[in-house]
């Protein structure tokens, strides 16, 4: 089938958080579709969307974001537009994308995916055993203050929100001795001289999809569609597809610390999955591998083991 494109005149809309790292992501997306399609740049419109989770008296009031909506509150807005029709695609970090998508909307194609570590930042220390005993360490994240915590009882960790510059900004005014980032947000924004030390999955496994760009669609457009499988990365996919469906059948929501990573070998796909208590006090984890087609219920599969391993009360803080 023929499909007219987008043009400078009508041109396709990208809808996207107003951060630096969303809007560098959604110049990627336009810049690889068209290239793509050898489209002017000026037949797409990229449109910053205000959400939830950009509010700046909920990231000043640094709360935990299990307490003011979970990942919900970076998608909600941008999701509405889309299904209104004012956007036409949307841009996301796929580690802040629920397991679920609402009716009428298709997340199926990813760009290939950046560096998936996390990264130490500090201005004093190189890692976290460098750190001097009782420090204080920044981090809005329930895995890493979960995983921080399990290696390193003896710190104190505060809430940091915010963007990629907030929270350099909040280290810099000394509210922490260290705090953490993903490599792969500094990476996309060229921020090459911010202390930074990258953290293997060896030693601390990286959230679900981190490092991921995923693209939201309508599921009745058809030339969208047709357009999205021109960029969309295949090996992504298969990664996401295991990572996914082992967050799916634990939880989903951001009120459990889980950590995983998929990595493929050939036709074998390795899944590396933890899950933790918040205090950090305990923690389980798998590594097992599976032909490459069966990343997904790989994925189920560890995720039942591992829900097993921790007992029945293992998600009692939650009640």
């Amino acid at each position: 089938m023929t499909y007219i494109l987008p043009s400078p005149d009508t041109p396709l809309k990208i809808g996207t958080r107003a951060s630096p790292l969303a809007l560098a992501q959604a110049h990627e997306t336009r810049d690889r579709l068209a290239a793509a399609f050898a489209l002017d740049p000026a037949a797409f419109e990229i449109v910053p969307i205000k959400t939830t989770g950009d509010d700046r008296a909920l990231i000043a009031a640094d709360r935990p974001l299990k307490e003011i909506g979970g990942k919900g509150l970076f998608t909600k807005e941008i999701e509405e537009q889309l299904l209104s029709g004012g956007i036409d695609i949307a841009v996301h970090s796929m580690k802040d994308m629920p397991v679920l998508q609402p009716a009428g909307l298709v997340l199926d194609c990813y760009l290939p995916r950046e560096d998936v570590r996390d990264a130490f930042v500090s201005n004093a220390f190189t890692g976290i055993f460098e750190l001097p005993h009782a420090s204080t360490v920044g981090t809005s994240s329930l895995r890493r203050r979960a995983q921080l915590l399990h290696r390193r009882p003896d710190l104190t960790v505060v809430e940091f929100r915010g963007n990629v510059q907030t929270r350099l900004r909040k280290l810099s005014d000394g509210v922490a001795d260290a705090t953490f980032l993903a490599m792969a947000g500094l990476n996309r924004l060229a921020m090459a001289d911010v202390p930074r030390t990258a953290i293997a999955p060896e030693d601390m496994l990286p959230a679900i999809a981190q490092g991921a760009i995923g693209i939201e669609r309508r599921a009745d457009d058809a030339r969208t569609a047709h357009m999205l499988a021109a960029i969309h990365d295949a090996l992504t996919g298969k990664q996401l597809a295991a990572e996914r469906a082992f967050l799916a059948t634990l939880d989903g929501s951001c009120e459990t610390p889980i950590g995983g990573l998929a990595e493929l070998d050939g036709g074998t796909l390795r899944l590396r999955g933890e899950i933790l208590r918040p205090d950090g006090s305990d923690a389980v984890s798998d590594d097992a591998s599976a032909p490459v087609e069966d990343g997904a219920a790989l994925g189920h599969e560890m995720a039942r083991k591992l829900l097993a391993q921790g007992g029945p009360g293992f998600f009692d803080w939650r009640d």
